[in-house]
């Protein structure tokens, strides 16, 4: 067991000498997804191992996050001011610099069940060495590969008087891990948990905050404080407004959210405020993109188009930014209850958020309490702000203050009354709008969480990911709490079969991670009325060539085709569920883009899945970029749709610049694009004064050099071809 108190360090070497010394030669370095890494502990135990060959170092892990860099001239001058100013003093993981270099020594491997998204593509190690896994089975997993070390950071805090640590962005691996870890121990095996202190780590409450007897050790210094890993809010183009559109529709009014990072996330988080605080406007862009029309049936029989009267409340492995805009919108508000007994009663209404007499008679009538008070009912009333702060069991009685006291019994006309006019508390209280297990984003989003008052952060409980992504154990309240779930996930491809492709390529090589999208969409098949939403792009741009994103089959998937759920591209929802091959192959073919539909039509004939004579309406016909641009630059123009919705952290002249260079690095990727880009920027004539501050901004207002000229001339050429300048 760890030790009453665990032993402090404030010099990370001796740390990592300890850890040696406890566990031996061998360690088996387990550390949390994202921002939980304690990324100084972390470089030098690593270094130990680059100085020692005997020492073998094994990394498991997920989400390596590094700064960017670039890779051209032109996006290495646009990343360097930008990374300087956004990510501060963020201490970059060695390993992953050297993994990516292919420099890892011999006694050292890295080995993680989710990438940061297409970072390690083309990285021989990480590759190699993936571990495919559900989230939820990653503990497990950690633990079958001979986990001997957990290292965690964690916010430090005084609470009630007690010193207390938090895990802050990422309990939900951690939770589970330190009771198999104890399990180890008792069976004889060496094993330490370590955690370091970081000032920059938002303190959460509720099951995040332990004791620190919950770990051996703990590196505390404000040496090893680092700014956290701020993920930038990124810009959401046109067709992810659609798509973004048309999945908040299908969204109830109090029910259950789940969204994950991205511009199709931020788009529903807006469209929901926008639903909820402008809803002409939002009625008005649903008809105006035609869903309305086309789903109008689907919207209201799963859906809705109306405020969010009663509320949300989310459910997600990812705590994402746009949950808190959420929150502040007044949207993310219905609480849920640790309590099977409570949520019942709420769920049915037979009791409210407000506390009064109806309350206490509901919960005498329904068997929830006796009559007689014991304390620990007492306890649980005044836990639950039913009874208030100044309501005691003391002997039999109660006691309401100093001048009320009666027998703790409900049954006694006098102890009924003084209950009723001294001791009812106003509101019901340890609710929670938001379970997550872990979080990341820009920032402004770290920010907000540690400007939160006390009462407010302890309405969000980060969590176990078990306790979150799927039912096994908590099956009764998990059912009462994830009412009408809408669990919302991208995908890269969906076959025409309705199985889709969210983490790999058929080669072999991984994108990213099952993470949890398969337990979510598997639990949206268990809960009543719930339903899995999967995004898709319609297509992806290769070079200068588009391709679909809905294709007849495909040789890897994430997610098999009888988990067929609820598909939605920027031309439209199809609505999978229990319908036969025929009627999801047609529902695919209404939302690809036209350019693909004769291919994918003919493909489905041919293996006899469509009759022969069967033809695609004309009305989905049209599904071409050129309506989606139709549809939303009106709209941008009323700044309806705007680049950012949550907010960025870019400056105006780096939003044109992202445009430019992503443009100019699509048009040089192919042979003829390169050349028309080198014939567009020879043609230049005199630089327009207005594109002085772009120019400036990638120090080429004064080039030197052929190398810098040319430059100049491809980023003037694609100001001027995008409207800029």
């Amino acid at each position: 067991m760890p030790q009453q108190h665990p032993t402090y360090f404030q010099d990370i070497d001796a740390c990592v000498e300890e850890i040696i010394a406890r566990v031996g030669k061998r360690v088996v370095l387990g550390i949390p997804l994202g921002i939980g890494k304690p990324n100084p502990l972390v470089n030098a135990l690593y270094r130990r191992a680059k100085a020692d060959p005997t020492l073998r170092l094994e990394i498991l892990t997920a989400i390596t996050l590094e700064k960017p860099q670039g890779s051209s001239e032109l996006e290495k001058r646009f990343l360097k001011p930008l990374v300087e100013r956004l990510f501060g003093n963020y201490l970059d993981l060695d390993y992953a610099d050297d993994s990516r270099a292919g420099r890892l020594p011999a006694n050292v491997s890295v080995a993680e069940f989710f990438f940061q998204p297409g970072r390690f593509t083309h990285v021989v190690a990480q590759q190699q060495n993936y571990i495919s896994s559900n989230y939820t089975h990653a503990a497990r997993d950690l633990m079958e590969n001979g986990l001997n070390v957990l290292a965690q950071m964690v916010a430090a805090r005084e609470v009630d008087g007690e010193p207390r640590l938090s895990f802050g962005s990422n309990p939900e691996i951690t939770l589970d891990l330190l009771p198999m870890l104890e399990d180890a121990r008792r069976r004889g095996q060496p094993v330490v948990t370590v955690a370091q202190v970081n000032r920059a780590m938002p303190f959460m409450y509720n099951d995040a905050m332990i004791p620190p007897s919950t770990f051996d050790l703990v590196l505390d210094h404000p040496e090893y404080d680092f700014q956290l890993f701020g993920a930038p809010n990124l810009s959401v183009k046109n067709a992810d407004y659609l798509i973004g559109l048309q999945a908040s529709a299908l969204v109830r009014d109090g029910g259950t959210l789940q969204i994950g990072i991205g511009g199709l996330g931020d788009a529903i988080v807006h469209f929901c405020r926008l639903r909820h605080q402008q809803n002409p406007l939002y009625r008005q862009l649903l008809t105006d993109a035609g869903a309305l029309e086309r789903h109008g049936e689907l919207i209201g029989r799963i859906g809705g188009i109306e405020p969010f009267d009663r509320g949300l409340y989310g459910a997600s492995e990812m705590f994402v930014e746009g949950f808190l805009h959420l929150y502040q919108a007044g949207i993310l508000k219905r609480a849920v209850y640790d309590d099977l007994t409570l949520q019942r009663l709420l769920n049915e209404g037979a009791i409210g958020e407000r506390v009064d007499e109806r309350s206490l008679q509901t919960l005498l009538a329904r068997g929830a309490i006796r009559s007689e008070l014991g304390e620990e009912c007492v306890e649980w009333l005044k836990a639950r702000g039913i009874l208030n702060s100044k309501v005691r069991f003391e002997q039999g009685d109660l006691r309401v203050g100093e001048a009320v006291r009666v027998p703790a019994d409900l049954a006694r006309p006098e102890s009924y009354a003084a209950v009723i006019a001294h001791g009812l508390g106003e509101r019901l209280e340890g609710g929670v709008v938001l379970h997550g297990g872990f979080f990341l984003g820009p920032a402004a989003f770290y920010d907000a969480l540690r400007a939160l008052p006390e009462a407010e952060s302890r309405k969000i409980c980060m969590t176990t990911v078990r306790k979150i992504n799927h039912l096994y154990g908590n099956e009764d309240l998990a059912v009462l709490q994830r009412r009408d779930a809408r669990f919302i996930n991208t995908t890269m491809m969906v076959t025409l079969m309705g199985a889709a492709v969210s983490d790999g390529l058929e080669s072999g090589v991984v994108i990213s991670g099952v993470g949890g999208q398969y337990n979510f969409v598997a639990m949206a098949h268990e809960l009543p009325e719930a339903r899995s939403i999967l995004l898709l792009r319609s297509t992806r741009e290769s070079g200068r060539k588009p391709s679909s994103n809905i294709v007849w089959s495909y040789g890897h998937i994430t997610i098999p085709r009888h988990l067929r759920d609820i598909v939605i591209t920027e031309y439209g929802i199809a609505d999978l569920r229990g319908r036969s091959d025929k009627e999801v192959i047609i529902a695919l073919l209404n939302i690809a883009d036209s350019r693909f539909q004769p291919a994918l039509l003919e493909a489905a004939k041919r293996e006899n899945k469509l009759p022969r004579d069967y033809q695609i309406p004309p009305r989905y016909r049209n599904n071409t970029p050129e309506r989606v641009r139709d549809w939303a630059e009106p709209h941008k123009r009323r700044g309806l749709l705007p680049d950012f919705p949550l907010g960025t952290d870019f400056t105006e002249e780096e939003i044109v610049l992202e445009k430019a260079l992503s443009s100019l690095k699509r048009r040089l990727s192919s042979k003829i694009g390169w050349v028309t880009a080198a014939a567009k920027a020879l043609a230049v004539g005199p630089t327009p004064p207005a594109a002085g501050r772009y120019l400036s901004r990638l120090q080429l207002e004064r080039p030197s050099g052929l190398k810098e000229r040319a430059l100049r001339r491809l980023v003037v050429s694609e100001l001027i071809a995008g409207g800029q300048v």
